[in-house]
């Protein structure tokens, strides 16, 4: 029996992500100058500083290289585990994949955004949702989870290296805010008037000894 937990409902305006394929690790939110937030799963421009951006296919590894034979199915069939908090079947998704030492990728779906984001790629706002290569596994059952692991080629048992360390799990949409545009070369500057001087106070004459002006 599958157990999964349902996230709740976003605002039903969602932003349509365009060529987000299932294999996507990252999706970014990006924050134009004017507020406007667009969704892409291509990083932005490089003078934008981007958070949490990965290969889209590399298996995940940190510390010394994964051996031969699991490096190569790892590749062919990268393993992406999307959790949220207090979500006990993510737990135990994630348990199957560390206890059978499966390299992979952890997406965590907290916010609003990740939720829409979700939507759009698996169809469904239910966790744990997981990715073997093209294959998409939509809650968490044992038996079927561990049935795609073997029919993708990864060993039964774990041949990590001891010092092999998991990357960290990383937001499923990462916030990038984009620089406000500079303003251009050629606007013309702003004209200043000059100063008026000031009135000359007028003279008193024998005539009008208070210098009074009509």
């Amino acid at each position: 029996m599958k157990s999964h937990r349902t996230l709740p409902g976003v605002a039903a305006a969602l932003v349509l992500l365009c060529g987000v394929a299932v294999q996507a690790q990252q999706v970014y939110r990006i924050v134009g100058p004017d507020g406007k937030v667009t969704f892409s799963d291509k990083a932005p421009d490089k003078s934008v500083p981007a958070a949490a951006v990965g290969a889209a296919n590399a298996p995940a590894a940190a510390g010394p290289a994964l051996p031969y034979d699991l490096r190569q199915v790892a590749t062919r069939f990268p393993v992406t585990l999307y959790t949220s908090n207090e979500c006990a079947p993510c737990t135990s998704a994630r348990n199957l994949l560390v206890n059978r030492g499966v390299p992979f990728n952890e997406r965590t779906v907290n916010s609003n955004d990740d939720v829409e984001a979700l939507q759009r790629l698996s169809g469904n706002n239910s966790l744990p949702f997981g990715t073997i290569g093209g294959q998409q596994l939509h809650g968490f059952s044992d038996a079927e989870w561990t049935q795609y692991l073997d029919a993708a080629g990864y060993p039964k048992q774990s041949q990590l290296p001891a010092n092999y360390r998991r990357a960290a799990a990383t937001p499923l949409v990462a916030s990038v805010a984009r620089p406000a545009t500079a303003p251009a070369a050629n606007s013309p500057a702003p004209v200043q008037q000059p100063a008026q001087a000031p009135a000359a106070a007028p003279s008193a004459t024998p005539s009008n000894p208070a210098g009074i002006r009509f």
